[in-house]
């Protein structure tokens, strides 16, 4: 059994001996008292043993001979699958609760679960610029290892623990999209097992269809095995300028024109309010000031989007280099600033200095321990949406923002959608500049009601032609979902490959009606 699991089922049975206790009034009115007594040294545990894996795993070079085992092990479940009748559809056993999205999916109690223990890195080519990893290798393991031979992700998604399964499956981004485009476009293959048990490699050039299709699919396609993704060099150091900025239409245009500008590596707005933003751009760099070196992963350093504020407060603006690691995971220790209201005082010079090498605690174990009560309050009083909406949209889809939900700090973060067949594409024929319009917290609006403000914000988001991310709540009915999505290749491509009695369509996998 995997370690992770077996620690995952030894949290149930504490949570089984905390109701018996009487204790589950702590977990959800004090809620912070649990985390830091119990999910942050748990979450250490871990981090421990992720990273003792893959380092032991890469440096024995063991990970291509596992992988091949593994990947007849997945094909043979798969054909058992189909001895036995085929009577129920297929997912990943993975249990719910270890994913990044916030929602636990019914699913997994009645369709048949396949084992996939694909976690490592297989492969670093130099030669060609690619790296080839399992699915359930992370952003904070590929960094890691990748950094500490000079090279890099051209689009790295923040958190440690997202995986390049559910980056490829549903969708990734990060500062650099306005360049590269989402994580999907820095794939150059993907390997799969499909529904009949057969093991296919798509590229943009063979097997295209499936290639093209695959992103945003969900695992409704095939079970993913492996991903080719480009690397480019990396550098010691991100140059990061602070520009504060002070009304709506001025935030937009500073935030378009920074975006299109190619000399800028990375691109990021945080939006504190209406009408008050800090736009921050950067470039990779070996050389760099050292009175303005700030290592601000450290565990005692700020909050990330604290630091940036105090720019916005002081009214200046600011030129900084941040190692390039630290920069690609800035957000990670307060995800983002979520952890604000699990933890209020995390942000204490106290806390940091004390307890802040502990942080943040795994969003599995979170998920796992938060209870029907703690779910419904999250539900119906605070939002975790990114919605992908067209640049020349955004002083329109801030307002939206504003009038719906009215949530801040929002995170900006643009791309480029290439024209390119596939669920998510510009509406005309040729590459369009997009932005990420991520929310999280809890809505200020008085007006907000969590179903009826979302449908509002996803009819806006429909308008414009955006794309809602599918790891979040979604409201939307099966008719407005595939206006929202291009569904045309995807269906094909179901018919085609036997999908529809080996798995869910895309939509029965995210409604909420399949989640918790």
């Amino acid at each position: 059994m995997d370690p992770v699991v077996y620690l995952g089922g030894l949290v149930v049975l504490f949570l089984l001996w905390v109701k018996v206790k009487g204790l589950e009034y702590v977990i959800i009115h004090q809620r912070w008292i649990f985390v830091c007594l119990f999910l942050l040294p748990l979450s250490v545990i871990f981090d421990i043993y992720y990273y003792l894996r893959a380092w032991v795993i890469f440096k024995m070079c063991s990970a291509p001979k596992l992988h091949d085992q593994r990947v007849k092990d997945i094909q043979r479940q798969v054909q058992e699958w189909k001895k036995e009748g085929s009577k129920t559809y297929m997912c990943t056993g993975r249990p719910g609760w270890l994913t990044v999205s916030l929602r636990v999916g019914k699913y997994k109690k009645t369709h048949k679960n396949i084992m996939i223990n694909l976690m490592d890195i297989l492969e670093v080519d130099t030669k060609r610029q690619v790296v080839r990893v399992e699915p359930l290798a992370n952003m904070g393991q590929v960094t890691a290892l990748l950094n500490s031979i000079g090279w890099t992700l051209p689009v790295l998604p923040e958190l440690d623990d997202l995986t390049v399964g559910g980056l490829v499956m549903g969708t990734g981004i990060e500062s650099s999209s306005h360049i590269y485009g989402l994580f999907q476009h820095i794939c150059v293959a993907y390997e799969l097992v499909l529904a009949d048990g057969s093991l296919v490699r798509c590229t943009a050039e063979e097997n295209s269809e499936l290639f093209y299709a695959v992103p945003w699919s969900c695992g409704t396609l095939g079970f993913l095995v492996a991903a080719e993704i480009r690397i480019i060099p990396a550098r010691r150091y991100v140059r990061l300028r602070y520009e504060p900025v002070s009304g709506l239409e001025k935030i937009c245009q500073k935030f378009s024109s920074e975006s299109a500008n190619k000399k800028n590596q990375f691109v990021e707005g945080l939006v504190y309010s209406r009408d008050q933003a800090v736009i921050m751009t950067g470039v990779m760099t070996e050389e760099a000031e050292s009175d303005k070196i700030n290592s601000i992963g450290h565990y005692y350093k700020p909050w990330f989007y604290k630091h940036v504020e105090s720019y916005l407060r002081a009214n200046r603006s600011g030129v900084e280099y941040i190692p390039l690691r630290h920069y690609y995971h800035r957000h990670t220790r307060s995800i983002f600033w979520e952890l604000e209201d699990i933890i209020p005082f995390g942000n204490h010079p106290a806390f940091r200095y004390l307890f802040g090498w502990m942080v943040p605690p795994k969003i599995s174990l979170l998920k796992l321990t938060q209870g029907e009560t703690i779910r419904k309050l999250y539900e119906q009083h605070h939002v975790v949406q990114d919605m992908l909406v067209p640049m020349k949209h955004l002083e329109q889809s801030i307002s939206a923002f504003h009038n719906d939900i009215n949530v801040y700090p929002l995170w900006l973060c643009p791309f480029v959608l290439p024209s390119q067949p596939g669920m998510v594409h510009p509406k005309g024929n040729e590459d369009e500049l997009y932005v990420d319009i991520g929310a999280y917290g809890e809505p200020s609006s008085k007006q907000f009601e969590a179903q009826a403000s979302m449908r509002q914000l996803e009819k806006f988001v429909r308008e414009v032609h955006g794309f809602q991310m599918l790891y979040a709540d979604v409201y939307m009915n099966r008719e407005e979902f595939w206006e929202m999505f291009d569904g045309s290749l995807y269906q094909k491509l179901r018919e085609q490959l036997n999908c529809k009695e080996a798995f869910p369509e895309v939509y029965d996998k995210i409604c909420k009606s399949a989640r918790h």
